[in-house]
């Protein structure tokens, strides 16, 4: 019988920071407190179904460094998720939030449940009762949670009400990803998108592509992919593909994205679309295209396609879509690549920007709220490619790179306690 050798998330994740940690020669001591996490709670809490059972559900939290500022990271609902997973994306948060200037540290926080086997009544009482189970840790000064996959605005309401309730109080910056009407934050929706779209352009301009229309295939057409999808047609380029879970359709000559949201929302999915044909997921990512935006999941650019891929830059929009096997064989074929860390930190600026109007009580237009992700995210892209040319390293080593050295800088100037 075959023995499966393949990393745990969380192997994978010190696997990168060591990486990053040789790079800028990190003393052993740093190594030993950042490697690992700082805290990680594993709560397991009842809730009253609809048929007035009572089921038990496991859920976590998990910070990793709060050396240069409060917790920061999503929640995530789904039914594959383990504490292995939630430390390795807890960790990820630290060095992406260091990567572009955040005064934050990382966390992440998960149930392992099918929202969408949960009727609206079920998903508020699991929300209260887990945001109850964590409330010892998380709050507007010491760790803000987010919406991540399987969680939206309306579940981030109730957190911030179940605290709220807690509290005596409104506290509006205690979770951040909330509806505008309970201080939300706009452009917090599009943010991921936008953010991947903005760096998408500079990559664009680095490479000095000199095709008059670039083109772009987005692999997974959800919330992050339909805004990159859109915002990048707004901005010159040709949507020739896009997918979701059941499958994506490819036009060379372009897609009309208004008549495949309209095909979309009859259908269910982008499958079928009369004026495209069909494509797998495992092709749309080798098709002939400028860009290539894989914004779906983990793995779908691995050792075993990386040789294939004809796009000329890659913006990461999905956590760790590329594998580490395929970083370097991309690297070798001058591909250039967009990593995670900084390509869909758009959602993380903006969460940011809201817990600063939330803190103040003072709320920005959406135009200027724009205007300064576009000043963080390039400049921070801007910093991450002057380290990738100097060190000449890829641009995911660098931005680990960068961020591990911010990291330890504030864990070492800060001292052990007591």
């Amino acid at each position: 019988m075959a023995v499966e050798t393949r990393a745990s998330a969380f192997q994978t994740a010190q696997r990168r920071f060591d990486a990053a940690a040789d790079v800028i020669g990190l003393s052993d001591d740093a190594r030993r407190g950042l490697r690992d996490v700082k805290r990680e709670l594993t709560v397991h809490f009842p809730v009253r179904m609809d048929d007035a059972s009572v089921r038990v559900f496991t859920g976590w939290r998990v910070q990793h460094n709060i050396s240069r500022g409060p917790a920061k990271g999503g929640i995530r609902y789904h039914p594959n998720i383990n504490l292995d997973l939630v430390k390795a994306l807890a960790m990820l948060m630290t060095w992406k939030c260091a990567a572009v200037g955040l005064p934050y540290g990382g966390s992440k926080g998960a149930v392992a449940c099918d929202p969408n086997k949960l009727s609206m009544s079920e998903l508020e009482h699991l929300t209260r009762r887990y945001a109850t189970e964590i409330a010892i840790l998380i709050g507007p000064e010491k760790d803000i949670p987010a919406p991540d996959m399987g969680t939206n605005p309306q579940v981030m309401a109730w957190i911030m009400d179940t605290i709220s309730m807690h509290s005596g109080h409104s506290v509006t910056a205690s979770v951040t990803g909330k509806p505008v009407d309970v201080g939300g934050s706009e452009g917090r929706i599009d943010a991921p998108g936008r953010g991947a779209t903005y760096l998408t352009l500079e990559g664009l301009k680095y490479l000095h592509v000199d095709e008059e229309t670039p083109t772009v295939a987005v692999q997974g057409y959800g919330q992050v992919g339909r805004s990159t999808a859109r915002l990048l047609a707004e901005a010159g380029v040709k949507v020739v593909a896009v997918s979701d879970s059941r499958g994506g359709v490819y036009n060379p000559n372009g897609l009309d994205l208004g008549a495949l949201e309209e095909h979309r929302q009859v259908r269910g999915g982008v499958t079928g679309f009369k004026k495209a044909d069909n494509v797998t997921n495992d092709e749309i990512i080798e098709l002939p295209v400028t860009v290539l935006v894989p914004a779906a999941v983990q793995d779908q650019i691995t050792g075993e396609n990386a040789g294939r891929i004809r796009a000329r830059l890659i913006t990461e929009g999905a956590n760790a879509a590329i594998s580490p096997e395929a970083d370097p064989i991309l690297h070798d074929r001058n591909i250039f690549v967009v990593p995670d860390i900084i390509a869909n930190a758009g959602g993380v600026i903006v969460s940011y920007f809201e817990w600063v109007q939330d803190l103040q009580a003072f709320f920005w237009e959406e135009e200027e709220i724009n205007t300064k992700l576009h000043h963080v995210i390039t400049r921070a892209f801007y910093e991450i490619l002057h380290t990738s040319v100097n060190k000449r390293i890829d641009m995911r080593l660098a931005a680990y790179a960068l961020a591990v050295q911010r990291v330890a800088n504030a864990t070492t100037v800060r001292g052990i306690y007591p």
